[in-house]
């Protein structure tokens, strides 16, 4: 089984391998994919991806990497986004936040975005994705620890703090400060370390297994219906990628020593 793996954030490499047997690489950025495709894998899923100072996944290397008879799965950040957008093509989304874009439930980008640590501490999570906030507190609304108002003001809060600002403690700060019931809040705090729900990760997680069921019960290439064109920019965006991955990690990491950002996207 040969098998890519982008992530970061959204799940370590040690706990996806006890899932899903495959080669991990760290979030995508533009070009990973076709550079992996290049490699003839059969599946290649997309969880974590960058954005903003780096050129994030190209939608045309998805589409030729499945052209090419690779099966491409995407799922809970950059991959849920890219499934959502290019499923009409074949690419295969899995979870919850995958479903939430396809169906126009959530259309921005933020909802999905984190900053994070470099390579050296495993991309650990700076802040909170706002799709986890949002699970957690419709959880927190079910089990009776929020009223339906104070949820609903609470996400208000979250969306409109800027995506490397969202946690939970800053989160229930604003609450107090905009006079959100103090008892809530207390039982939200004291909550939070059990209840809390981390939609990106599961749906990481059910897209490796999606990945290992799609390779034990089909093994055949995939299947396409749509004409791939071949433009000069693709040729010149292909001739591009041919950089040294290490070389570009390198600088990637070196440009956001104490926070990279990805858009989960």
């Amino acid at each position: 089984m040969s098998v890519y793996i982008f992530t970061g954030p959204t799940l370590a490499a040690t706990e996806g391998s006890e899932v899903l047997e495959a080669v991990y690489r760290p979030p995508a950025a533009q070009g990973d994919v076709y550079r992996a495709a290049l490699r003839r894998p059969q599946a290649i899923g997309v969880i974590d991806g960058y954005f903003d100072c780096v050129p994030s996944v190209w939608h045309k290397e998805i589409l030729w990497a499945m052209r090419e008879g690779i099966h491409v799965f995407g799922s809970a950040s950059m991959g849920a986004l890219r499934a959502a957008e290019l499923a009409p093509f074949g690419m295969v989304g899995v979870g919850a936040v995958f479903e939430a874009y396809a169906s126009g439930d959530l259309e921005d980008d933020d909802e999905v975005a984190v900053a994070h640590g470099p390579a050296e501490v495993h991309y650990r999570p700076l802040s909170v994705a706002l799709v986890n906030i949002r699970a957690t507190l419709a959880a927190a609304e079910a089990e009776a620890i929020l009223s339906a108002a104070t949820r609903a003001a609470l996400l208000h809060m979250a969306k409109d703090l800027f995506y490397p600002e969202r946690s939970y403690p800053r989160l229930l700060a604003a609450g107090m400060a905009a006079g959100l019931p103090p008892a809530e809040l207390a039982a939200l705090r004291a909550w939070l370390p059990r209840g809390h729900v981390d939609q990106k990760r599961l749906d990481a997680l059910a897209m490796l297994q999606a990945i290992r069921r799609q390779l034990e019960t089909d093994g055949q290439p995939k299947q396409v219906c749509y004409h791939f064109e071949t433009t000069v920019f693709w040729e010149r965006a292909c001739h591009s990628v041919t950089i040294n991955r290490e070389e570009v990690e390198h600088g990637r990491e070196t440009e956001n020593d104490t926070a990279e950002v990805h858009r989960q996207a």
